[in-house]
């Protein structure tokens, strides 16, 4: 028996991915969290601290955590937007007609 091509299989986990509303809501959140972290460790290191060895470690720390929460939060807003409008093109879902009308 063959196996699902790389093609299918990849359109099935974007698929079930666009499905989990939830989840990439969370990832969007807790990307936009971890980049405002990041972002204030970046003001604090530039305007609160002293010229130091500290200050650069600092903002090394929240250019990282600022990275990384754009990255995270790019992932969770493409999963809810552009993987749904993917999902909605590529599933042949026909409308159901009404079985329940009465047939004369």
């Amino acid at each position: 028996m063959r196996s699902r091509s790389f093609r299918q299989r990849l359109r099935l986990r974007l698929i079930h991915r666009a499905d989990n509303i939830r989840q990439n809501l969370t990832i969007l959140l807790c990307g936009i969290g971890i980049f405002m972290i990041g972002f204030i460790a970046l003001v604090i290191a530039q305007f609160m601290l002293a010229e130091s060895l500290q200050r650069e470690i600092i903002a090394l720390i929240g250019l990282i955590l600022a990275i990384c929460g754009a990255i995270t939060a790019a992932f969770g807003y493409i999963s809810l937007s552009i993987l749904r409008i993917f999902r909605f093109l590529l599933t042949d879902h026909q409308p159901e007609l009404n079985s329940d009308k009465s047939h004369d």
